[in-house]
């Protein structure tokens, strides 16, 4: 029997004649409803024709996370006073509930966009409604581009709803061609706002890592909205850690019980939270909880204001969630948990002057997250750059290039970016594609041909070559968030050849490995990949039973991909070939204290680590520690060199290393594996253009003091620093990095007839560098004249011209030498900076001017030396005076 008195109290009725019209006016509507308004229920059965309104239609509802699916589902077989797999049902990954006449069906936007592959036409489907779109999750944007193709190409009739309480209402309507917007008014219950920041500051969050300050923090806020207000408690955390800490520390806190909600719970604890409590309760939730679930009798909301969002570190080669501030968006969703059933109250545990420099809308997925995913699903769409989807944002060029290197790498796409049969395959499995070619590559390695090039498939949208089932989504089930710890940033190894290799992998073994990698599984299970899988094999608790329940899937879906026949591995060999197919780019070596991966990137272990030590790993988790410059390994297996070649198949190159190492020219023969070393051994008879270019690089490196500079090439290559500085053309750049330009015009032919760093030590500079003169105009001839090397003084003395500083030439001369000259010397119309010396040859001033020095400065440095240096000449004119080198005795003589 119907509920009409629960469908009645929904506020969303009274906006359904106006959905309804847009509907049948337009084709495609934007809701905007409040949460508890009703329209994660009342709206499809109401547009499927089950309240006794309107004409029967088959109605999708696509949901972003699985929990949220089946809830929708119950409550609305509930409310039908049915159970699901009546008039409604759910498909979710691994779990399918829908009965022959089922009108409505709930199902996860990655279960959707599988469907569409299969059956773009979505026969049999009247309307769409995407619901939760302003959380802009991957699979969602994808499927709404879909969908719209869908729409325009070939079916007009098809309508679709994007429902949501916060959204960017103009932008959805835009790009579902102008489509009306619909708003509902809720019955909105006051929410108080209770702002409740730390006493001391926190550090912000970073990658994973959550101060635990904060946490503790977070606990207290609890205890105190325990004691200051009635009702349930909704705390919201960013993850299964945090939420386990704050558990952890609400232990013994009274009459309460404490739940935990998150992607990754058992399904009665996830069906306790939605039934009224016997006892007071505290949920603390993940963002599972943030929308489309009413959990019944909850009056205040702990909002820890984080959230955890894809991201890929491009310099790293590492993707992984990162802890980030909550959007504005997701704090109003939150808060409105309080105040579905009556008035309730928000603490957010942070300051309210922080409120308005929170972003306002979180972060799509699809400008932060890996795209290999999306890429490969829109290659088999048939718009390989999607370039013509209609999507609220584009895909970053960058990201799309690296998804593309990835896809062409495993034979997912062809050269141009069509999807293969391979493709349309890997498409169908339900994994992100890393995954799909070990699933498929790792049962087969050691048997048969597997060439690199593959049947092409109609670049169409009429025809991906995709096969007839449906495949569950391919979201991470952990936290409800895209499978993207793939980096795409280095090409992947090519599939494995049918040359002897590390042996087959046991396909249930393969399925086992795989289905753990699809979710990461926590972290009790420690880092190696083999204890975790024996972990998952005897355990009992939610996330061993959904893993299970994949590995069934993954069996199925696999099948067929390879014969499993020659010599199959052990479990240790299994799970490193899985990894090192899924992430040929993270397989490493160990060197010194960490691990050096063929990407480039190093990667530490922690101490108590059982792979420490091996010599060869394949990491398939890592993050970046704060203030660590190394990744840290996560979850990994060890492996073999031969398996390492045979995943990292496409960076394995055989080269002749010549360059400039350790001082001196190195020739090797070097194997490497991407940037792993392998193999070198001494070359002999080296390309001698090599050698140039190595000893080149010495000369970059080291500088041009490799070469034998005689003072008089030093003297040199000043005095032509000061022409060019003076006088410019014709007078030839001689700093290094001119000199490093013209190296063919001046250091030629010794460069081509050196070997090593000695040979460089027996090149005269001066004479390589006087190639550079300007011989073609007859200006070299005047060297000695614009720049002379020595200049005579008054005394008759010839003395050097310091030009180390080409903007300001020195004269160093005894002052006594320079008696009777009123002027300074010039050179190329500079006057030179005189350094006029004592005796002993220690400067007694300096002066660009003598005229002016021999009228004041004289004095002082005379009355301060003549006492020292009586037996040199100090007369009371110096302008007049005679000059000399020598003292008043040999003056005498």
């Amino acid at each position: 029997m119907i509920r009409y008195d629960a469908l009645d109290a929904l506020p969303v009725r009274g906006a359904l004649p106006a959905l309804h019209d847009a509907l049948e006016g337009h084709g495609t509507a934007v809701l905007v409803a409040p949460p508890g308004t009703g329209k994660t229920t009342l709206v499809p059965l109401a547009l499927a024709g089950l309240l006794g309104e309107g004409p029967a239609r088959h109605v999708v509802v696509a949901e972003p996370r699985r929990i949220a699916a089946r809830a929708a589902a119950r409550r609305m077989a509930w409310l039908l006073g049915e159970k699901p797999g009546g008039s409604v049902g759910y498909t979710v990954r691994g779990e399918r509930v829908v009965g022959r006449h089922a009108r409505v069906e709930v199902v996860t936007t990655g279960v959707l966009l599988q469907r569409l592959q299969r059956d773009q036409e979505l026969t049999g489907v009247d309307v769409v409604m995407l619901d939760e779109c302003h959380e802009r999750h991957l699979d969602a944007d994808t499927t709404a581009a879909f969908l719209w193709d869908v729409r325009q190409a070939l079916r007009p009739e098809l309508r679709l709803v994007a429902a949501s309480a916060t959204t960017d209402a103009e932008g959805w309507a835009r790009l579902l061609g102008d489509a009306p917007v619909v708003e509902a008014q809720g019955v909105s219950y006051p929410v108080e706002v209770v702002w409740a920041p730390p006493a001391r500051p926190v550090r912000p969050p970073h990658g994973m890592r959550v101060d635990p300050a904060l946490l503790s923090h977070v606990a207290s806020v609890v205890g105190r909205a325990l004691a200051e207000r009635d009702g349930d408690v909704l705390c919201f955390l960013p993850g299964v850690g945090e939420i386990a800490r704050v558990a952890g520390q609400l232990t013994g806190i009274g009459d309460v019980d404490v739940l935990q909600v998150h992607g990754r719970a058992p399904a009665a604890v996830q069906d306790a939270v939605l039934a009224p409590g016997a006892r007071r309760r505290v949920v603390l939730a993940t963002a599972v909880a943030e929308s489309s679930l009413t959990v019944p009798g909850v009056r205040v909301v702990v909002d820890a204001g984080l959230a955890r969002e894809p991201r890929v570190d491009h310099a790293r080669g590492l993707s992984a969630l990162t802890t980030v501030r909550a959007s504005r968006a997701a704090a109003r969703q939150r808060a409105g948990r309080a105040g579905r059933e009556a008035p309730g109250a928000v603490y957010r545990c942070w300051a309210e002057a922080e409120d308005a420099r929170l972003p306002r809308f979180p972060a799509p997925e699809i400008k932060v997250a890996d795209l290999t995913a999306f890429a490969l699903q829109a290659a088999c769409w048939g718009d390989p750059d999607a370039s013509g989807l209609a999507l609220l944002d584009p895909p970053p060029g960058g990201a799309m290039a690296a998804a593309r290197s990835v896809l062409t790498a495993v034979g997912a796409v062809d050269r141009a970016g069509r999807a293969t049969e391979r493709g349309a395959r890997l498409a169908r499995l339900g994994l992100h594609p890393r995954l799909g070619r070990a699933l498929l590559d790792a049962r087969g390695t050691a048997t048969g041909a597997r060439g690199s090039s593959r049947p092409q498939v109609s670049g169409t949208r009429m025809d991906t070559g995709v096969g007839a089932a449906d495949a569950p989504d391919a979201r991470v089930p952990g936290e409800d968030a895209p499978d993207d710890r793939g980096s795409g940033t280095r090409a992947l190894g090519s599939r494995p050849s049918d040359a002897a290799g590390p042996g087959a992998g046991d396909p249930a073994v393969v399925a086992e490995v795989v289905a753990l990698l699809s979710e990461e599984p926590p972290r009790e299970y420690g880092d190696d990949l083999v204890a975790a899988l024996r972990t998952a094999r005897r355990g009992t608790d939610a996330y061993g039973a959904r893993w299970r329940t994949e590995v069934r899937r993954l069996r199925a879906a696999g099948q067929g991909s390879g014969s499993g026949v020659g010599r199959e591995v052990t479990d240790d060999g299994v799970a490193g070939l899985v990894t090192a197919l899924a992430f040929p780019e993270r397989v490493a070596r160990k060197d010194g204290g960490s691990y050096l991966m063929v990407s480039g990137t190093r990667a530490e272990l922690p101490e108590a680590s059982a792979l420490r030590g091996a010599p060869w790993i394949a990491v398939a988790v890592a993050d970046r520690p704060v203030g660590k410059g190394h990744a840290r390994v996560r979850l990994g297996a060890v492996v073999d060199e031969a398996t390492a070649r045979l995943a990292a198949g496409a960076l394995l190159e055989e080269t002749d290393e010549i360059h400039w190492a350790d001082g001196d020219v190195v020739a090797r023969r070097v194997e490497r594996l991407g940037a792993v070393e392998l193999t070198a051994r001494p070359l002999t008879g080296a390309d001698p253009s090599l050698v140039r270019n190595a000893l080149l690089e010495g000369l970059r490196r080291e500088g041009f003091g490799l070469l034998r500079w005689p003072a008089d090439a030093a003297v040199l290559r000043q005095r032509l620093a000061f022409l060019r500085l003076r006088l410019g053309e014709p007078w030839p750049d001689v700093s290094d990095d001119a000199l490093h330009a013209r190296v063919d015009e001046w250091l030629e032919p010794e460069l081509s007839r050196a070997r090593r760093r000695a040979d460089l030590a027996r090149i005269d500079a001066g004479q390589a560098l006087a190639r550079l003169l300007p011989w073609a105009s007859g200006e070299a001839a005047r060297l000695d004249e614009l720049a002379p090397e020595r200049i005579t003084v008054p005394s008759g003395s010839r003395v050097r011209i310091d030009y180390d500083d080409p903007a300001q030439p020195v004269l160093a001369v005894k002052l006594q030498e320079m008696f009777g000259l009123h002027r300074s010397p010039e050179v190329a119309g500079v006057p030179l900076l005189v350094h006029l010396l004592s005796p002993a040859g220690r400067p007694a001033a300096v002066t660009a001017d003598l005229a002016s020095f021999w009228k004041d400065g004289y004095f002082g440095v005379r009355a301060e030396l003549r006492g020292r240096y009586p037996k040199h000449p100090w007369p009371e004119d110096p302008a007049t005076a005679e000059p000399t080198r020598h003292t008043r005795a040999r003056l005498a003589k």
